[in-house]
């Protein structure tokens, strides 16, 4: 159940991979930006969806085999993520966020979940993901708090750097976490990498997007690449496929006689 429901909300979803581009951290050159302002108004804009469907190819590492998924997101902005994942064209799991939380369900030993965001947060190794965090998670958007005041701008010869010059300390739901941040954005302001390091743990969350191509006037990644490294070390390559921008139906309901299972 876990490796399904891993892949459905830390991506939804838990490198290499021949259709992914490296992406390589550019070498900051500390060069004042111009504008402040304009920098963050770009990265912070807010896209103007009100659907999106995207089909994508999963792979994950985790120490257990598992096939390569085919995974069907479907976001509508600010109200809910749906996903249904198939693998050699058998439905194997389903799971859909809202503002209330994160629910799910895998056929193959019946089981499910229906919790807060207390449990993606757990899987990612972080305290502050909400449904709108991981709509900007999954369409490559800014994800994490940003004030401006505590983070460091510099231009570089890839694009620009924002780093946090002092540990940056989040509360939500009664606990709190710090963390060393560093993202990295081409220079039309695609994000390209995200570094999140707990300060006080090896605990580290990466996100890696590559591929932008832009689809109704709406620039989206077609590869992103999830590492969290905690007790182990886990990888998700969505690579994207295809993006719709029509509405559909996003079914969701647990089947009889299937198992909760317990957050732990």
């Amino acid at each position: 159940m876990k490796k399904y429901i891993i892949l459905s909300f830390a991506a939804l979803s838990i490198i290499s991979c021949k259709t992914v581009s490296t992406v390589n951290k550019p070498v900051n050159s500390n060069l004042p930006v111009a504008s402040d302002a304009s920098f963050y108004k770009k990265i912070l804009a807010e896209e103007s969806y009100e659907a999106l469907k995207i089909n994508s190819k999963v792979d994950i590492e985790n120490g257990s085999f598992i096939p390569t998924l085919n995974a069907t997101l479907y976001l509508e902005k600010d109200k809910k993520v749906w996903l249904n994942l198939s693998a050699l064209f058998i439905n194997v799991a389903r799971g859909l966020a809202d503002e209330q939380g994160v629910k799910g369900y895998e056929i193959y030993n019946k089981t499910y979940i229906d919790s807060n965001f207390g449990y993606l947060n757990n899987l990612l190794n972080v305290n502050f993901i909400d449904l709108k965090s991981l709509q900007n998670l999954l369409t490559g958007k800014t994800f994490i708090p940003i004030n401006e005041n505590d983070f460091k701008l510099t231009k570089n010869s890839a694009g620009y750097n924002l780093k946090s010059v002092k540990n940056q300390i989040i509360s939500n739901n009664g606990k709190t976490s710090e963390y060393i941040i560093d993202l990295n954005y081409t220079s039309d302001f695609h994000l390209s990498t995200v570094t999140l390091q707990d300060a006080k743990s090896p605990d580290k969350l990466e996100v890696l997007y590559s591929n932008w191509e832009i689809n109704n006037n709406i620039s989206l990644p077609k590869n992103v690449k999830i590492i969290i490294n905690g007790k182990k070390r886990s990888e998700i390559l969505l690579e994207n496929t295809r993006f719709d921008f029509s509405k559909m139906d996003t079914p969701y309901s647990v089947p009889n006689n299937y198992q909760k299972t317990e957050i732990k």
